[in-house]
């Protein structure tokens, strides 16, 4: 009798254990002075959030244009898949954190003109809050950056920007920036660009291109992030995936770069998201 007790105490915990779920709230906000209004995004929380007082690492996982920060809830399945990557041992614990960067104005960059600075928001009011609100660990090691198409960009930028904040980055199918000048000047609308120099735009195409950044940043910066590139063989934005590749390797840039079979499309990435979690929770984990 005693055994069959004891025997029956462990299946609970055990089934206990293995039937806990992550949480994912979509509607969360906060008050951007810098974009002057209410901003919002979307929050994934791992299954012993709520039983534990542990500090989490943190992966910013940037939706693709058209879509908001239900895009990857909604399409991409975050919760699903990243309870089924911790449940199977291929990530390690974290929150995941995705803004909103399609209300007001769409896109993850400071506009040239200075009207519209959502990357001053990203890193001067978003990361404070929700590392200051969620029980975060706030150091480069335990923080990542990823995200699809127009988010890959993001991921691109930010880690190329502030390359002292992420450990890993990992670009999805990403919008390597504009390619050229002239493809920059398409972006502007036609106001904007009679106010402003060639100077000026010369400037902004080098920050906003992740060609140019790989070629003139200096590369122990770059090396100190983690990189993983992933575009698929019949995905548009083939060709600056592959620049921004070439250019590594010419730099000896250490990164990983795949190009699996598929198109632009959410079949693609949520395929991806599980190679994404495993290779941010890998700078995670203690080796």
């Amino acid at each position: 009798m005693k055994h069959t007790i004891v025997l029956f105490i462990s299946l609970f915990f055990m089934n206990t254990s293995f039937g806990q779920q992550g949480k994912v709230f979509d509607d969360v906000s906060l008050k951007s002075e810098i974009l002057n209004g209410e901003r919002k995004y979307a929050i994934y929380l791992p299954p012993d959030y709520d039983t534990s007082s542990r500090n989490y690492p943190v992966l910013y996982l940037l939706h693709g244009a058209g879509d908001d920060q239900t895009g990857w809830v909604q399409f991409g399945e975050v919760l699903r898949i990243t309870d089924e990557a911790i449940r199977n041992g291929k990530a390690t614990p974290m929150i995941i954190v995705m803004p909103d960067a399609n209300t007001g104005q769409r896109g993850y960059f400071n506009d040239i003109d200075g009207t519209w600075n959502y990357e001053d928001f990203f890193f001067e009011e978003l990361m404070p809050h929700v590392e200051e609100k969620y029980r975060i660990k706030s150091e480069k090691r335990y923080r990542a950056v990823s995200g699809l198409s127009m988010g890959g960009g993001g991921s691109f930028m930010y880690a190329l920007h502030r390359p002292d904040l992420f450990s890993s980055a990992v670009p999805l199918s990403a919008y390597a920036g504009p390619l050229t000048i002239e493809d920059l000047k398409q972006y502007i609308d036609k106001d904007t660009l009679a106010k402003i120099s060639q100077e000026e735009l010369q400037t902004y195409f080098e920050q906003h291109n992740a060609v140019e950044l790989v070629k003139n940043m200096d590369q122990e910066k770059i090396s100190s992030v983690r990189w993983y590139i992933d575009c698929g063989d019949d995905d548009f934005l083939y060709e600056g995936n592959s620049l921004v590749h070439i250019e590594m390797k010419k730099k000896e840039i250490p990164h990983e770069y795949r190009v699996r079979d598929g198109a632009h499309n959410w079949t693609y990435w949520r395929e991806s998201l599980p190679e994404v979690l495993h290779f941010v929770s890998q700078a995670f984990h203690q080796y």
